[in-house]
């Protein structure tokens, strides 16, 4: 399944659907109203294209004062995403993989989704383990045969 079905966008996005379509994770629904999205002019190859268009998505995106994300998930997505943060705790994805502005557009928000639904469910709690007595005897047995084939290898002096 296309990363753009998953995220709950039109796999083709036309830009009059796409504005006005919220972000949909499980049980999670964010408005589109609280996405900012910039346009600018995209670097790299285009021909006379790249000059005269905003192709380029930059998608902002305020954690901290969203109100549909629960404290839970939201305390965990900005420990995670922490460096990505800006100075005002915004979210910054951009996107300039496409000459299309709206296919850039559905891309910033598949990246954010991915982001979202890494910090879905909180991590499973690690249970501490100890070796089994097989496997120590084991490896300390490797250990003594690495040893005394080494020790086999020096060469004696009788002096």
């Amino acid at each position: 399944m296309p990363a753009a079905a998953s995220a709950g966008l039109p796999s083709s996005p036309a830009t009059a659907t796409l504005r006005k379509m919220d972000l949909c994770i499980g049980h999670l629904k964010i408005p589109y109203a609280e996405f900012e999205f910039k346009y600018v002019r995209s670097s790299g190859p285009g021909g006379q294209n790249v000059n005269k268009v905003n192709s380029k998505a930059l998608l902002r995106w305020s954690p901290q004062d969203s109100p549909s994300l629960p404290a839970d998930m939201r305390t965990r997505f900005l420990t995670r995403y922490a460096a990505r943060l800006t100075l005002n705790g915004e979210v910054l994805i951009s996107s300039d993989s496409y000459r299309d502005q709206a296919r850039n557009t559905a891309e910033c928000l598949e990246k954010l989704h991915s982001m979202l639904s890494a910090v879905l469910h909180p991590p499973k709690p690690r249970r501490a383990t100890r070796p089994s007595r097989s496997s120590v005897r084991r490896r300390l047995d490797t250990k003594k045969k690495h040893s005394s084939k080494k020790s086999n290898r020096k060469v004696s002096r009788d002096d």
